[in-house]
């Protein structure tokens, strides 16, 4: 793996997308969700969480998700828009985010 590759798939992923539907989804079907960059593509998205997480990647699932609208006074502005992935980890492998803090 090239050294310009390997930077491109550390920015693919920008922060997991904890939430409580996320934690349903995560304990109901073994997938986690990410937000990821906006041009990151399913066999980026895979190879960056094997790289980073060393675990084994079954599949992604990606979803545009479109910024909201909010007013300002009476001025109306939009929130950007993002995607995110829901990554399918194969039976036996986890993703872990609790570890690594200071408890």
């Amino acid at each position: 793996m090239s050294a310009s590759n390997q930077n491109r798939l550390l920015q693919v992923l920008l922060a997991p997308q904890i939430s409580e539907k996320a934690t349903f989804i995560a304990d109901k079907n073994e997938q986690v969700i990410f937000r990821v960059a906006s041009d990151a593509t399913k066999p980026e998205v895979k190879a960056a969480v094997e790289l980073l997480f060393k675990v084994e990647v079954e599949s992604v699932q990606m979803a545009n998700v479109k910024g909201k609208e909010k007013r300002f006074g009476k001025f109306m502005g939009r929130r950007q828009g993002w995607k995110k992935a829901f990554v399918c980890l194969k039976p036996g492998q986890e993703i872990n985010f609790a570890e690594g803090g200071n408890a």
